[in-house]
């Protein structure tokens, strides 16, 4: 395990400013990002988004764009051309934007989540990937539960047919335990199109329901998640997602995650 190879998801801190948020991940020990991408955070159709405060936030604090989170893709099956047109535009231009700030990956969407969607999708996916690999960006699209991202073999099938490397799933094994799919079964489904990997924890409670918890404290083994996906020859990074501010403040909930991640590096 590598500290170097981690950023810090900036969703706990999605209610506050660009200036707030960097101040805090970088106090954490930080210093690569994985940016929400919607406002205040992140926007390319919000005419009042100001990018060049974005770059200003990064070189103020010294963090760097790791990921973007965007949603580019959910209206990939709108029944209108237009739409669809505008969503592939979305979609392009934050690409463009993690070219520019040296993001190696953005989060995309599989448009309405629906298995039956799949073969909709394809045109618009093929089209962003093709533009991704002349970029060098990869798209990624996280577990979260649809019928398409949180069923495994609906990713593999997905980014079989789209057929592309830049395209690919975001790896999230804790949102994979929350949906009832076995997140070390998932990695064997669809590893070959493993593009980014978010990192949280969790356990059962006592009426067997899925919670959230302090990284280090559930039963997501992340050295194991580390060392599989390792060994596929990923050379990316792996964002935690601090979600437990019921448990304790982001400002100091964030460093025990840092170091907690520190311990198992050097262990």
């Amino acid at each position: 395990m590598d500290v170097t190879r981690i950023s810090a998801c900036s969703f706990p801190l999605r209610e506050r400013g660009l200036d707030e948020t960097f101040r805090v991940i970088a106090e954490a020990g930080f210093d690569k990002i994985d940016l929400l991408g919607r406002v205040p955070h992140f926007s390319v159709t919000d005419p009042d988004y100001d990018m060049d405060a974005l770059g200003r936030a990064c070189d103020k604090y010294g963090v760097a764009l790791a990921n973007i989170g965007s949603y580019c893709g959910r209206d990939f099956v709108a029944d209108s051309e237009d739409v669809r047109r505008a969503a592939i535009d979305e979609l392009k231009k934050t690409l463009d934007v993690g070219k520019a700030f040296g993001a190696k990956s953005i989060r995309i969407v599989p448009g309405d989540g629906k298995r039956a969607s799949i073969d909709a999708l394809l045109p618009q996916f093929r089209d962003a990937a093709e533009y991704a690999e002349k970029l060098g960006i990869y798209m990624g699209i996280e577990n979260h539960g649809s019928e398409i991202s949180g069923d495994p073999a609906a990713c593999r099938e997905l980014c079989e047919k789209v057929g592309s490397k830049y395209f690919g799933i975001l790896y999230e094994p804790c949102n994979l335990m929350a949906a009832g799919t076995d997140y070390k079964s998932a990695f064997d489904v669809f590893k070959d199109h493993i593009v980014h990997v978010h990192i949280k924890d969790g356990d059962y409670n006592s009426e067997g329901q899925w919670e959230r918890c302090m990284l280090g404290d559930g039963i997501i083994d992340y050295r194991w998640v580390w060392n599989q996906v390792e060994a596929l020859g990923y050379d990316r990074d792996y964002a935690l997602e601090f979600e437990v501010g019921h448990i304790e403040p982001v400002e100091t909930g964030y460093r025990k995650w840092y170091e907690t991640w520190e311990k198992a590096s050097a262990g």
